[in-house]
């Protein structure tokens, strides 16, 4: 054999890789592009447009998120019953008195209580801005308003 012969051998091998190679390629391109017979800009496309709508989707949940954040600092997240006897001792009452404290988590809301006697009940309503009142508490509504906070998570 001649050095003509080694040569096109040698061409010819280098062709057969080269179309080996292509062949490689050809096929990691049809995986990327998935089972579409598309374009490599006909997915990266379709990828932007599934991006943009995902960033849409993303945008408006978040808009809802503050929205029923704003709501939920308003709803009551804390409250407390504190029950009392009144009259201390002279058999009248017992523990049938109570405090309740409703507040949310911006510290408003209401304190209602009630004094109960073998004779009458009394129902009292207190309204509660930023954890206090213009209207002087008992101590046992001040102990249910203080407990109504720390029970706020």
């Amino acid at each position: 054999m001649n050095f003509e012969t080694y040569t096109i051998v040698g061409v010819a091998l280098i062709i057969l890789l080269l179309l080996v190679w292509i062949i490689r390629l050809e096929i990691k391109l049809k995986k990327l592009l998935g089972s579409k017979n598309g374009s490599l800009d006909d997915a990266i496309n379709s990828i932007r447009k599934d991006t943009d709508i995902l960033k849409r989707h993303a945008q408006k949940t978040v808009e809802e998120l503050e929205i029923v954040d704003k709501k939920l600092k308003k709803t009551v997240s804390g409250n407390q019953t504190i029950r009392f006897n009144p009259f201390k001792g002279d058999g009248s009452g017992s523990n049938q008195s109570f405090a309740t404290a409703l507040i949310n988590s911006e510290g408003d809301g209401v304190v209602i209580s009630s004094i109960y006697s073998r004779d009458h009940l009394s129902v009292f309503s207190k309204p509660i801005k930023n954890s206090s009142s213009e209207y002087e508490l008992t101590a046992e509504e001040k102990t249910a308003l203080q407990k109504a906070k720390e029970s706020i998570i």
